[in-house]
């Protein structure tokens, strides 16, 4: 099982963190930055190679992952300014290896058992939902009707959702899943819509075909998408302790 991590974006909502502005997944949570801690637990759960997708400060990403324990492959979105499909896009050698391929947000802090839950499944073409988030536009929303993911959107489109909850941003993908991913991300690539988030492509994958898909509830573990300043607070504040409650309480 291979892994793509999307590192490309420049964060402007986030703005000037611990005095500089750096690419999001090297912001330091509890003395570890948010990208070692990927790599860490890739590593325990035995998924690799890793790819990197770079963009913003590509060159200060280099830098610190030269002496990473899994050192992950570079790969470089130069369109990074605009929409996320296209570091997904630049990628496309990994989603059409004939692997599993995880997909993940790099500007995730979480616990353990979410990634370890996630590998181990018995499935792959999986979603991570959680039931415990605040409304809003700003959660990337997973809704399900008839025991079935339907709807995968900041703002979904109407309907009689028994379950509604925010996405992990982590994606499990069967080999054969992810090559039409790739065919999906090159298409928005070609036809001008190069500003999308990458979000959008799983989503038509998706609704193109809702049964060939499932979803972990993971609604109790901690684990927070660092996007404003009061993000990075509550992940140092509440989010860390919570990660070391939640191993006591399982050791």
């Amino acid at each position: 099982m291979q892994a793509i991590i999307l590192a490309a974006g420049v964060g402007s909502r986030l703005g000037i963190v611990d005095g500089e502005r750096r690419p999001k997944c090297l912001l330091e949570i509890g003395g570890m930055s948010l990208l070692d801690r990927h790599l860490q637990l890739l590593e325990r759960a035995g998924v690799g190679p890793v790819t990197l997708v770079t963009g913003f400060q590509a060159g200060i990403l280099a830098d610190a992952v030269r002496t990473a324990v899994q050192a992950p492959r570079l790969c470089h979105n130069p369109d990074y300014e605009r929409g996320s499909v296209l570091s997904l896009d630049a990628a496309a050698d990994v989603l059409t290896s004939g692997d599993e391929v995880l997909v993940m947000d790099a500007d995730v802090l979480y616990h353990p058992a979410i990634l370890a839950r996630l590998v181990a499944a018995p499935r792959a073409d999986l979603f991570l939902l959680d039931r415990d988030f605040e409304p809003g536009d700003e959660p990337v929303k997973l809704c399900v009707a008839g025991g079935q993911l339907m709807e995968f959107r900041k703002r979904p489109d109407p309907g009689d959702y028994e379950v509604v909850g925010e996405s992990v941003g982590f994606f499990r993908l069967s080999a054969a899943m992810a090559a039409r991913l790739a065919g999906v991300t090159a298409a928005y690539a070609a036809d001008g819509r190069g500003d999308q988030p990458h979000e959008e492509a799983i989503r038509d994958l998706l609704r193109a075909d809702p049964a060939a898909f499932d979803y972990l509830d993971i609604t109790g573990l901690p684990w927070i998408e660092i996007d404003f300043p009061a993000d990075v607070e509550r992940a140092r504040q509440e989010i860390l302790p919570a990660l070391a409650n939640a191993d006591e309480a399982n050791a």
